[in-house]
């Protein structure tokens, strides 16, 4: 992963953060599992966390979580912000021996998912439902439920989303020594 300035860094929390919010506020697609939505946002947050490291997806995670949670006026579920800012922390450390600038190959997708599926099972699979039970009493059978139905359709749309972007945005890049100066 190239450096990147702090600058750089705290921008791409402000916007990751936002349109993390705006994804899972506005785009969300509703699972049988009640309080529990496909979300399409964990695509965005493994691919900011790829560009920008492992601090700057646990806060676009955690910010973007709380102020969905915060705009559908129930209150802030901690639990859950804090599974995603692990999740979005894990991604990212995941990552960081990839330079998804340089190039994402088929090395790279397979680094990319398998970090992005470990993140998910810990996050949704054991941060999410313990952190339930624990802070607000909720039954085990019905979080790890929730949990098991979020994080698998949140490693599909990640895998479909995430790795989309990271294509496509590698694809973007001008690769090293591509400009030739003419004669």
């Amino acid at each position: 992963m190239n450096k990147k300035s702090p600058i750089t860094v705290f921008v791409a929390i402000g916007i990751g953060a936002a349109l993390f919010f705006v994804l899972g506020r506005f785009v969300a697609i509703p699972s049988p599992v009640p309080n529990t939505n496909i979300s399409l946002q964990y695509g965005l947050l493994a691919f900011m966390a790829a560009l920008f490291g492992p601090l700057a997806g646990a806060l676009i995670a955690f910010i973007g979580h709380a102020l969905i949670d915060f705009s559908y006026g129930w209150g802030v579920w901690w639990s859950w912000v804090i599974a995603s800012a692990v999740a979005g922390l894990i991604m990212g450390l995941g990552t960081k021996k990839i330079s998804i600038e340089k190039s994402f190959g088929k090395k790279e997708i397979c680094v990319f998912n398998i970090t992005q599926v470990v993140a998910h099972l810990i996050a949704w699979g054991v941060v999410a439902p313990v952190l339930d039970i624990l802070i607000y009493a909720e039954p085990a059978n019905k979080v790890f439920t929730q949990g098991l139905v979020g994080g698998i359709s949140n490693i599909v749309t990640t895998a479909i989303v995430g790795t989309l972007l990271a294509i496509a945005f590698s694809a973007a890049k001008p690769k090293t020594g591509s400009l030739k100066k003419e004669a």
